[in-house]
């Protein structure tokens, strides 16, 4: 039978008879085809991703998946899972194994053995699994049916895998992978040969109930990663280990930023020198929203138990919410700010004129998160919210969401962060009609198609009252956070009954836009730590300067220094203790201190310092005033210079 292939770019290609993707890769270019991992293809609007060796026939699109894609690098590590397996089996016959999935960085097996998993047996793993790959054994696919697949993995004792073959229907055909002289029970699709594989690290072992139940037995899960190049393992165990150094729990407590204590978990205490930072982080924000013509309201923490029911966050939200009590009333603690922002909106009616209407709030809200959750300042039960709520008529919408994605764009920017954008669709537990939803994703379309900015699809994942733009930000190691939010919403305005009166003098109901920038300001501050590694730029640093004194001398010099810097609106902390100035220069290199003066005797008869930036071993003897009109000059460029 013939083919017919259209490829992303457009391009169509025609065969004569069947070919397998991996055939037609080569088709293109051998260095297409050597980079080539699985393919996916689209037959009548599907899509599904196959092995390379399946042979294709008919109309299709189709895409050959290389490392480079998401996909391709689902297919690789999954297929690594197996290739783990294969060496664990080999090292431990006695192994059993449950599941083993690709995730978002590498793969993980959940295995049953007699063997207790410890450090000393990664290297051993790895050297079998490189073993492995260059045997170069190919990936072979095999359907049986279900009573034959049960029948084989009973014989070879695999007690999990009898499990979710019996999950699966009577008459269900049921794949397995064969790669030299292991087999699995998988449903693929995988990668050519084992030879693909040429760098692994297995990267730690933990506990996990299997299926996730605290009812069944405990086993091992061994976390690993495997890349096509040695370099690319290299670099990602480069990061792994910048990302210990830069962990922000770490550096929260050394820096003096914030804490837990056991007497509220997942309720963070901000130390002085964490309120410097997020004061400044606010007072930016403020900056920027009041250039861009918002103005700032404060509504409620607690609110009755009847506006959540009316917002649906009652139906849809409830199991996060805490709750109390008072004069016998049922009311919520609010886990999100816009049920108040709305009631701050309909205190007024409103002219059409007015609209649009930019509401900012920097809200404190609470979210009942799972303890086993909880990570730092990323993932906490308390937080305060950098929301804004746009009020506008139907014609205005792309043009408010073209404003807020430039405002976005603008703080993102500011702290040297490059993003990429998901628009997330209608999820199955939604409100308000479907014929609304596509409507306001529509709107979303237009707007990022208008300025011409790629974004992702993320199908399924909108708030429960409209779809949304997320904002992913990638930091200085090449992590990715979700910060920043637009979200589009036709079913809140109908819900509360918000009106303004139109040119005609008849009531119509607004669009209501949702909002942040910084997300959560307390992961904000976590992700900033880590990406700068407590090096915060200067105007951001709890302490700007540090003034140490190499002997007693000095001190009342010192002194008066500080307070000249401080009253130039400088943070300044003196070091006058009688301690060798060596010892002081290291420990205020330790505190990633932005500029360190020193202070000797020469110093205080010129009436200069000695100024040491950080990141430099030399310092600069400069007169007090230039110091105070440079360091002045820094602070208020917000400029990145370290």
């Amino acid at each position: 039978m013939s083919l017919k292939v259209t490829f992303p770019d457009g391009q169509i290609k025609e065969f004569a008879q069947a070919q397998t993707a991996l055939e037609i890769a080569k088709s293109i270019s051998s260095k297409l085809a050597k980079k080539a991992l699985a393919a996916k293809i689209g037959v009548a609007g599907e899509e599904k991703i196959v092995d390379l060796a399946l042979p294709l026939e008919g109309d299709l699109q189709l895409q050959i998946l290389t490392f480079d894609d998401e996909e391709g690098k689902k297919v690789f590590w999954h297929s690594s899972a197996h290739i783990m397996a294969q060496a664990i089996k080999r090292l431990f016959p006695d192994t059993q194994f449950g599941i083993g999935p690709a995730i978002k960085e590498g793969f993980y097996y959940d295995v049953d053995s007699s063997h207790v998993f410890v450090p000393e047996d990664m290297e051993a793993i790895q050297q079998e699994m490189l073993k492995i790959a260059k045997e170069n054994l190919p990936f072979q696919r095999q359907e049986l049916p279900r009573a034959e697949a049960l029948s084989f993995f009973t014989e070879r004792g695999e007690g999990y895998k009898q499990i979710l073959i019996n999950d699966l229907p009577e008459d269900a055909v049921i794949s397995t992978y064969t790669q030299g002289d292991f087999t699995d029970l998988c449903r693929g699709p995988h990668l050519p040969t084992t030879g693909l594989i040429k760098a692994a690290a297995v990267l730690s072992f933990a506990g996990a109930y299997w299926r996730g139940d605290a009812k069944n037995k405990m086993l091992q899960r061994i976390y690993a990663i495997t890349f096509p190049d040695k370099k690319e393992l290299d670099a990602y165990l480069f990061r792994i280990e910048e990302a210990k150094k830069r962990d922000h729990r770490k550096l929260g407590a050394e820096l003096g930023l914030f804490t837990f204590v056991d007497e509220g978990p997942g309720f963070p205490i901000f130390l002085p020198n964490g309120i410097v930072l997020r004061n400044q982080l606010e007072a930016y924000w403020r900056e920027l929203h009041t250039k861009a013509g918002y103005v700032e309201i404060r509504t409620p923490v607690i609110l009755n138990r009847s506006l959540w029911e009316r917002s649906g966050h009652w139906d849809h939200y409830k199991e996060n919410m805490y709750f109390t009590q008072i004069d016998g009333e049922d009311y919520a603690i609010k886990p999100m700010n816009c049920p108040g922002g709305i009631l701050a909106y309909k205190h007024n009616m409103h002219s059409y004129r007015e609209l649009p209407m930019r509401v900012g709030e920097i809200g404190l809200v609470h979210r009942h998160e799972l303890s086993g959750a909880l990570h730092g300042l990323m993932r906490v039960r308390a937080f305060w919210q950098d929301d804004a709520h746009i009020f506008m008529l139907p014609e205005q919408i792309k043009q408010e969401i073209i404003g807020v994605i430039n405002l976005i764009d603008t703080v993102y920017k500011q702290f040297g962060f490059s993003y990429y954008v998901e628009l997330s669709t209608m999820p199955e537990d939604h409100a308000g009609d479907e014929a609304v939803w596509e409507e306001a994703t529509q709107a979303l379309r237009e707007a990022m198609q208008s300025i011409n900015m790629p974004y992702q699809l993320n199908e399924g994942d909108g708030a429960f009252y409209g779809p949304k733009l997320d904002f992913h930000l990638t930091d200085s190691i090449g992590r990715t956070w979700q910060c920043g939010t637009i979200q589009l919403d036709f079913v809140m305005p109908e819900r509360f009954d918000m009106t303004y009166i139109g040119e005609d003098n008849q009531k119509h109901r607004p669009v209501m836009i949702h909002r942040t920038c910084f997300g959560s300001i307390e992961r904000f501050i976590g992700i900033l730590t880590e990406h700068y590694a407590g090096a915060f730029p200067l105007w951001l640093s709890p302490v700007q300067a540090r003034i140490l004194t190499i002997t007693e001398h000095q001190n009342d010099y010192a002194q008066s220094v500080a307070e000249q810097l401080r009253g130039a609106g400088l943070r300044v902390e003196t070091d006058l203790r009688n301690e060798k100035i060596g010892y002081k220069i290291r420990e205020a290199r330790n505190l990633k201190t932005p500029y360190i003066l020193v202070i000797g005797a020469k110093e205080a008869e010129a009436g200069a310092l000695a100024v040491r930036k950080r990141g430099s071993e030399e310092s600069t003897v400069m007169p007090v005033a230039d110091f105070i009109a440079q360091a002045e000059a820094e602070a208020k460029d917000r400029g990145q210079i370290f």
